[in-house]
């Protein structure tokens, strides 16, 4: 026999729930942006976030809250409570009026029982509830007013839990509808539920807060929001996205190999739409053969004869030219081969490479969504080349006024040097170089990342800092050292290929010197172009078809 439980609702039943994936996508949009792991995810709970493939936007905390505190004004503007308990104290009045009728008709005005009852209705008292409260104790001769007066004390602690509260909120209420004694205690219980829930969220206390109230008070928008804020960090973790480093969080290599796969989609989606067609490069490496293309072998292709139609080709001209003289023509007969009847298959030139990626992280890269672009466009090359030239070799330098190796795990949380203006592209060459000689291949290149011109130098093992010579100048002494070791990487063979991110005339002005000395390649990119430049750098230099 089928059976059906039923429980609670706290949200965790719905099939309304976290999708893990579009919520790392978020994260890693914001981590592009500068923010840790931590931060991001901080910032999403705070502000609220789009989910791809909702039709709602997840409300953060402060909105929640703020949705919280609106609810509570709408009953401030709407009644006025200043006779919430008017029913109550003639209700009272009208027991002690009873009372005292029955007194003077028992015992008269001067009996010990009346001075005591006059004595205690008399005394001054603040609230209705105390009034109450000083014949709780009393024994009344009336019946009928003993009886209503222990209803009124039933009653006595949510009175006085109603006066606690309009002593403190009296003055907030401002509204033309009257509210009785009982609608009045609704609107305590409801605003002390939205203040409670309030708090709950300003303090994390997730735990302790029920989505069914919290869509009762805001609507199911507000409950479904809650219920991905609440589960967005666990959500993660379970989805192996984030794991604990100490006391913070960070992502695991799971999560950054899908930011570096969902950056690479983004970035051949700009290209797709913006090159077609095919790209030039040396034929250097090994040729992976296209078995459904071949082409007649001409002088100089290696040999990788299509042997089932090189033979077809020498007996159709065979056939064609009949037997040779002296040369049988049943069966048994042989068929010469002449370099005519080859035929080759067509093939995809491969070239190892060890690419370093030379990424400005100077003050300035934070303006105009230049460092988020260029972090990506690391992200998807580094994933490119983990997926499609696992061969090759890939590393990242971040340069500002000192150059270091980024490692790849670190870098969806790098950020720009805050407050760093200097630019020490001579550095960076200098750790690319060494990069390059630990790891060395047929086709070593350099691809910068740049918004400006130099600013620092090494002077031997001294670092040097020059602010341009004034306005629109430039800084001799840093551009002379950088150029310097650009004449030192070119001796080694290395290409550097510039993309620059402003189009400043000292910045061209020295990229054009650069790219003199090396014979590499300089182009100005904006953010949004910058991806598809560098993938089609990237990969002009791996495959060509053989023609």
């Amino acid at each position: 026999m089928k059976s059906i439980v039923y429980s609670r609702w706290d949200g965790s039943q719905s099939e309304f729930s976290l999708d893990p994936e579009s919520a790392l996508d978020v994260l890693s949009d914001l981590m592009m942006e500068g923010l840790d792991a931590r931060e991001a995810l901080e910032w999403m709970r705070r502000f609220g976030f789009e989910l791809a493939g909702l039709d709602m936007r997840v409300m953060g905390l402060e909105e929640l809250i703020g949705e919280l505190r609106d609810a509570a004004q709408s009953l401030y503007d709407r009644y006025r409570v200043d006779e919430a308990t008017r029913d109550h104290r003639r209700a009272l009045d009208q027991i002690l009026d009873r009372e005292q009728q029955s007194l003077r008709s028992s015992h008269g005005y001067e009996s010990a029982r009346m001075n005591d009852f006059l004595t205690r209705r008399t005394e001054e008292t603040p609230t209705l509830s105390r009034a109450i409260e000083r014949f709780r104790d009393y024994e009344f001769d009336d019946q009928r007013a003993g009886e209503e007066f222990a209803e009124l004390l039933r009653e006595l602690d949510r009175l006085r839990e109603l006066e606690e509260f309009l002593e403190r909120r009296a003055d907030r209420f401002r509204g033309r509808e009257r509210a009785d004694y009982e609608t009045a205690q609704q609107i305590r219980e409801r605003i002390e539920a939205i203040e409670g829930l309030a708090r709950a969220l300003a303090e994390g206390r997730f735990e302790s807060i029920d989505p069914e109230m919290l869509g009762e008070l805001l609507g199911e928008s507000a409950a479904q929001s809650f219920i991905l804020v609440r589960d967005l960090e666990s959500g993660l973790r379970r989805a192996g996205y984030l794991r604990d480093r100490g006391e913070a969080s960070e992502l695991t290599p799971r999560a950054i190999r899908r930011i570096g796969a969902q950056a690479l989609a983004d970035v051949y989606g700009a290209l797709r739409k913006d090159f077609r067609g095919g790209h030039e490069t040396d034929h250097r490496g090994a040729a992976l053969p296209r078995p459904d293309e071949t082409k007649p072998f001409a002088f100089g292709d290696p040999l990788d004869l299509d042997i089932v139609r090189t033979l077809l080709n020498s007996v159709k001209r065979n056939v064609a030219q009949g037997p040779a003289p002296g040369v049988s023509g049943g069966p048994g007969r042989l068929f010469d081969l002449s370099v005519e009847d080859f035929v080759v298959r067509e093939c995809d030139f491969t070239t190892q490479a060890t690419t370093v990626l030379l990424l400005d992280m100077s003050w300035s890269m934070s303006w105009a969504g230049r460092f988020p672009a260029a972090k990506r466009v690391a992200l998807a090359l580094d994933h490119l080349v983990r997926t499609r030239f696992p061969r090759d070799q890939f590393f990242v330098v971040g340069f500002s006024t000192r150059a270091r190796e980024l490692r790849i795990r670190d870098l969806p949380e790098a950020t720009w040097d805050m407050g760093d203006p200097f630019t020490n592209l001579q550095e960076g060459l200098i750790v690319a170089e060494r990069l390059i000689a630990r790891h060395p291949s047929a086709s070593p290149q350099v691809l910068v990342i740049t918004d400006g011109q130099p600013t620092a130098y090494l002077d031997g093992r001294q670092l040097r800092v020059e602010w341009p010579m004034g306005f629109g100048g430039v800084s001799p002494r840093a551009v002379a050292a950088t150029l310097q070791q650009v004449r030192r990487i070119t001796r080694r063979g290395v290409t550097i290929n510039t993309f620059m991110l402003d189009d400043s005339p000292q910045l061209v002005g020295f990229v054009e010197r650069m790219t003199q000395i090396n014979r590499g390649r300089a182009l100005f990119s904006s953010p949004t172009q910058l991806g598809s430049y560098l993938m089609v750098d990237y990969l002009s230099g791996h495959r060509s078809r053989r023609n």
